[in-house]
């Protein structure tokens, strides 16, 4: 008798495709496609049918070296769709080889899309890539927010090993609104420097587009100016063209997302056209 255990597959390479389309006023999942560890398990609508709610899936609850992800999502004209995890995301130190994550959002006209995902940890070691692209139609709407912890601070690790590098762009009717591009190395410079992390190791950015936001900018950068991160961190929003942006630098992974979630509280009902509902699996 064999008793060996099949070897496992050095990396990960996974993909996830999912498509929302609007039928009779009720967002549905009309595509739900998977390669490898990477899923959605079904459709949920915590606030009634006119929003589709889905939880991202990880199941080896943690990206290594060599490791890739892909996920391509498309929320058809007038649906409406948000997407979630159950829990931070993990980088694991990296033997040498680079670990990736490539999200492109498609979001056709009159249609939204809400990006909600819990924090991002960065292992001591890691390198990794995190691409994020959005591509918004004339009239479409987007919230998104992405939170990167660097260390496992609750162990006193710092990022003192690895590399990581960032991109994000955001375009509406082929025009680029956003566009962000970063990369920084363990101990890198910048980590300390005033004009970058600053000695924090927790850093996060809430995008918010619609097409009205111009119209509300003012009213709306006072109010979420009126809300501070509970745990007194840096912070700031300011209102660009097309774009409404926030940001966290701190050292408190839960302090930003709830200062992120009280802004979304107010940003919502005038980019979604609803009140907020608080993701019910953040409370697991």
């Amino acid at each position: 008798m064999n008793s060996r255990l099949p070897i496992a597959p050095p990396t990960w390479h996974a993909e996830l495709h999912l498509g929302f389309a609007s039928r009779a006023g009720r967002s549905v999942l009309r595509e739900n496609r998977h390669l490898g560890p990477l899923r959605v398990q079904k459709a949920l609508y915590p606030e009634g049918e006119g929003v589709c709610q889905a939880i991202l899936l990880h199941p080896p609850s943690g990206i290594a070296g060599g490791d890739q992800l892909h996920i391509a999502v498309t929320v058809d004209a007038a649906a409406q769709a948000q997407i979630t995890t159950p829990g931070a995301g993990k980088w694991y130190r990296s033997g040498g080889t680079e670990a990736s994550q490539h999200i492109k959002f498609n979001v056709a006209a009159g249609a939204a899309l809400e990006w909600l995902p819990q924090e991002s940890i960065v292992f001591d070691g890691a390198i990794a890539r995190m691409d994020t692209r959005v591509q918004l139609a004339a009239d479409s709407r987007y919230i998104g927010w992405d939170i990167l912890c660097l260390g496992r601070a609750a162990a006193g690790e710092r990022f003192e090993n690895g590399h990581f590098d960032l991109f994000c762009r955001v375009d509406r009717a082929g025009q680029p609104i956003w566009l962000e591009r970063g990369g920084f190395a363990g101990n890198d410079a910048m980590l300390h420097s005033p004009a970058g992390w600053a000695g924090a190791t927790v850093c996060g950015t809430l995008l918010c587009s619609f097409p009205e936001l111009p119209q509300q900018a003012a009213a709306l950068l006072e109010a979420c100016r009126a809300i501070a991160p509970v745990d007194a961190a840096s912070h700031a929003l300011t209102a660009l063209p097309g774009i409404l942006v926030a940001r966290y630098l701190g050292d408190n992974s839960e302090a930003a997302r709830q200062w992120f979630a009280d802004i979304w509280k107010t940003l919502r009902p005038a980019c979604i056209g609803r009140p907020a509902v608080l993701p019910r699996i953040w409370n697991t």
